[in-house]
């Protein structure tokens, strides 16, 4: 029998130790580098799944007849002299007595048959997509990014590097349902806590929204956030598609015109690491081609059917490949030459339409990043709304600022690589001659357009809260009495207000123009007024009453407008006589909305806007922040005059501030 010496087996022994530290440090040292690369890979973690709340948000109301008719009315009488109020009301009460009754059960039926989402979403969805009005200044807002604390995090290439990772962290945050759901806390210190979490968790989909309710807190629908990524806006005659491919790993760089393309995601679906990324844009930035004389680009500020036509030749002659990698896209990065200084109406316009040969405004969204390392978002509207946008725009910011992955520093150790991809377009004469022609007809539409910005740092949202009113109410009045000062008289007004509290609602207009707002106006600019300075403060309070319960009732769906559009859209697909109420002059009045405004306040916005929408019409986008109020105004040089609004707007905030306090 063989005998081992004693000091051969200590030392086996001692060597079965050493190894097994040493496979325990490697397990360790793994499972560290495992939650590193797990914590890069998503931007936040909840235990709550994202679509948590999904199956039992409730349905968008349809309201009641005789209650849309009220509001309609009410709507209409500060725009409509005696005589016009006096036909109005008869068409209506006709309606509420003959044709509507029958109209409106069916859009009640239809909706009884159509449970999994909102009576309004399939019709929105259509007229957006129908519409053959080019994208941008039409339809495609834009939001700046609030620049960041150390300005060497603002460099172009640090800035596009931490914003597409950031990007893609919430992408993946997304795709794996670990996504916080969006939830509305009336009172986030009473209800924004782990109970609530806890609760809300353990409780089955089909009645989660129900348990949230019980804490005060209101989920809202997230059925639009999947639209953010790999999806573009094709044009097609007549109406256009929302093409998604979820599969899709790369992204669609552009810079002076040209289009770049690479992966940042590898085949298990796991983000690149930054240096890999920055490398990527560093080898597009050090690209010295000159601007694009050929920019394709620029065909998406077309009108939908000329793009529409010129884009099926584009793919006859060979294109369709290059087309298909800027459609499935994650989303695109836009790198701009420009510098916008201390301009903030240049930036503005940078940021809302540009050149157009620089942009792709069919995409989702484009990131866009300035040379000087202002950035921002430009997107478009038919798939979603700005609640979607704005959380993935505040989430990102939150990221890059606090949890930036690509730092100054890294620039040194970058690397040349090979792994960006260029897409080269087959041009023909015809294409050539339609974007020669496409440049100059957008320059010549871009010149005509007019933006201006005020500033109100005389008061916010902390004092207005102190006067007993409404902030946004004093927004919306500011703007009816500056076009009082401006043109004496009032007009249609459109407030965007959010129904994402129901399952695929979309938007319900707050028509803030107000009886009370008219009064107000009118006994502020009386040159001999009789009243005082308390009554005046009195009718301010009664503007932010009325506004306040407009603003209620249009988020709970209670508003007039979507109800009557799909009213209308029931007669105009039946083929049957017009009801006199749709052929009434006032209602097409009532529908071209003078001021369209719209509000998408966060601290991490520095500037948002959007064009107006009918020509001799102002787009007003406004923040409300806790110090300070704010609006950047837009019209068009031959129907409105948006510096002289402006200077009107920032003498009615200044009087509005007198008589408060």
């Amino acid at each position: 029998m063989l005998s081992i010496p004693a000091s051969h087996i200590n030392y086996m022994k001692r060597q079965l130790i050493k190894q097994k530290k040493i496979q325990t440090l490697w397990q360790i040292s793994r499972n560290i580098s495992t939650q590193k690369d797990e914590e890069y890979q998503y931007i936040k973690k909840s235990k709550t799944p994202t679509m948590h709340f999904q199956p039992s948000l409730p349905r968008l109301p349809i309201p009641k007849l005789e209650e849309t008719c009220k509001r309609y009315l009410r709507a209409q009488k500060p725009l409509l002299s005696t005589e016009q109020f006096k036909e109005t009301s008869s068409s209506v009460n006709e309606f509420i007595l003959k044709d509507g009754i029958d109209v409106h059960s069916k859009l009640v039926q239809k909706d009884k048959k159509n449970r999994c989402t909102s009576y309004i979403s399939e019709l929105w969805f259509d007229m957006y997509l129908r519409d053959r009005k080019p994208l941008p200044i039409n339809y495609n807002p834009f939001l700046v990014f609030v620049p960041e604390d150390k300005s060497e995090y603002d460099v172009q290439l640090v800035k596009a590097t931490n914003l597409i990772i950031s990007s893609l962290r919430f992408l993946k945050s997304l795709k794996e349902n670990v996504l916080p759901p969006e939830v509305f806390h009336l009172n986030s210190k009473k209800s924004d806590t782990d109970l609530f979490h806890t609760v809300t968790r353990l409780l089955p989909s089909k009645v989660s929204w129900y348990g949230a309710y019980l804490f005060n807190a209101y989920p809202l629908d997230m059925s639009q956030y999947h639209n953010l990524f790999n999806t573009t806006r094709l044009p097609k005659l007549d109406k256009d598609e929302i093409y998604h491919d979820k599969s899709a790993r790369h992204i669609v760089v552009m810079r002076k015109g040209h289009f770049y393309c690479f992966d940042v995601v590898d085949e298990n679906g796991y983000i690149y690491e930054p240096k890999t990324i920055a490398t990527c844009i560093k080898t597009i930035l050090e690209d010295d081609r000159a601007p694009n004389k050929s920019p394709i680009g620029i065909l998406t500020t077309a009108e939908r059917n000329l793009w529409a036509n010129t884009r099926a030749h584009l793919s006859h002659i060979g294109n369709q490949k290059l087309l298909q990698r800027i459609d499935t896209a994650i989303f695109m990065m836009i790198l701009d030459d420009s510098y916008t200084g201390t301009d903030y109406n240049k930036l503005i316009k940078t940021f809302l339409h540009a050149d157009g040969t620089n942009r792709w405004f069919d995409k989702s969204f484009s990131l866009i990043v300035a040379q000087d390392g202002y950035a921002g978002i430009n997107f478009e509207h038919s798939w979603g709304d700005g609640v979607a946008v704005l959380r993935f725009f505040n989430d990102v910011k939150s990221d890059i600022s606090k949890k930036p992955r690509f730092h100054p520093t890294d620039i040194n150790h970058l690397q040349k690589t090979e792994n960006v991809e260029k897409l080269e377009f087959a041009i023909d004469n015809k294409i050539q001659n339609i974007i020669d022609q496409q440049k100059k007809d957008y320059k010549d539409w871009t010149q005509q357009l007019s933006i201006d910005h005020v500033i109100c740092n005389e008061f916010g949202k902390d004092q207005c809260k102190k006067f007993g009113v409404s902030p946004d109410a004093i927004m919306q009045l500011a703007f009816q009495l500056a076009l009082y000062y401006q043109k004496n008289c009032v007009a249609p007004t459109y407030e965007s207000c959010s129904t994402a509290a129901f399952k695929h609602g979309r938007t319900e207009a707050i028509r803030s123009c107000t009886m009370e707002t008219k009064i107000t106006c009118e006994s502020m600019t009386r040159k001999t007024n009789s009243l005082t300075k308390s009554e005046l403060k009195q009718l301010i309070v009664n503007c932010s009453n009325v506004h306040n319960t407009l603003t209620k009732e249009a988020a709970m769906g209670q508003g007039f407008d979507r109800h009557l559009f799909a009213l209308k859209k029931i007669y105009e697909q039946s083929n049957t006589p017009m009801p006199r109420i749709f052929r009434d002059p006032a209602y097409e009045y009532i529908n071209k909305n003078v001021l369209s405004t719209s509000t998408l306040s966060s601290p991490a916005v520095l500037a948002g806007g959007f064009g107006p929408v009918i020509d001799n019409g102002y787009g007003i986008g406004y923040m409300i922040q806790d110090r300070r109020l704010g609006a950047i105004v837009t019209s068009y040089n031959k129907y409105c005059d948006s510096n002289e609004y402006v200077n009107c707007l920032e003498q009615a905030f200044k009087n509005i501030h007198q008589i408060l306090t």
